[in-house]
């Protein structure tokens, strides 16, 4: 019932009916796992100054369809944040515009499942711009991939004291660590998660 209403609310909602085929119910074997670099943590006030994300289809990363783009943000880049993800104003120059890589977002994405490590974060920085632009929110299934570990591990803890941690999911699971706080790269590593999460699930 409340699936319902949700899309019926997407459908009068959407403004752009090149759109429609979001509001489609996903009947194939790919995800999407994406990550944001932004200019700080508040959806409301800041930008995305990087968006990477990497297709999964089955067990296997299709590291030949991955989507990494550099965006110029409307706001000053504040200090805190480039120690975070060491991208400065000059890195920028030749970026592009949010309204730009939006859109090539969406294209790329289509209506898959969409992965991340907190995707919560991630989804209210896209929406901020793909709201105003085609009515309502991205609709895509979302698949938080701590929420996965978590109920796997919850039951072999006593305590029930499950470290969610990137960093601690990664080294628990044995993969290998790259350069982090880079949008393709933790989107290629949470990628790595859901896979290896899915494999233990088996």
């Amino acid at each position: 019932m409340f699936k319902f209403i949700i899309d019926y609310l997407n459908k009068k909602g959407l403004k752009d009916p090149n759109y429609a085929y979001l509001l489609q119910d996903y009947d194939g074997d790919e995800f999407v796992c994406f990550d944001c670099e932004t200019t700080g943590l508040n959806p409301k006030v800041d930008d995305i100054i990087s968006i990477g994300a990497i297709k999964i289809k089955g067990n296997k990363l299709l590291t030949s369809q991955k989507f990494e783009r550099f965006i110029k943000p409307k706001t000053k880049l504040a200090s805190d944040s480039i120690k975070v993800h060491m991208i400065r104003e000059c890195d920028l120059i030749d970026a592009k515009d949010i309204n730009d890589v939006i859109v090539e977002f969406m294209e790329f994405v289509g209506n898959r499942p969409l992965i991340g490590y907190y995707i919560e974060f991630d989804m209210a920085m896209v929406n901020k711009y793909i709201k105003p632009k085609i009515g309502i929110k991205l609709p895509n299934k979302q698949i938080e991939v701590s929420a996965i570990y978590y109920d796997q591990k919850i039951g072999l803890i006593p305590q029930g004291n499950v470290d969610l941690r990137f960093d601690s999911i990664m080294k628990d699971l044995g993969l290998p660590r790259l350069g982090k706080h880079d949008a393709i790269n933790d989107a290629i590593m949470t990628a790595m998660m859901f896979v290896k999460l899915n494999r233990k699930s088996l």
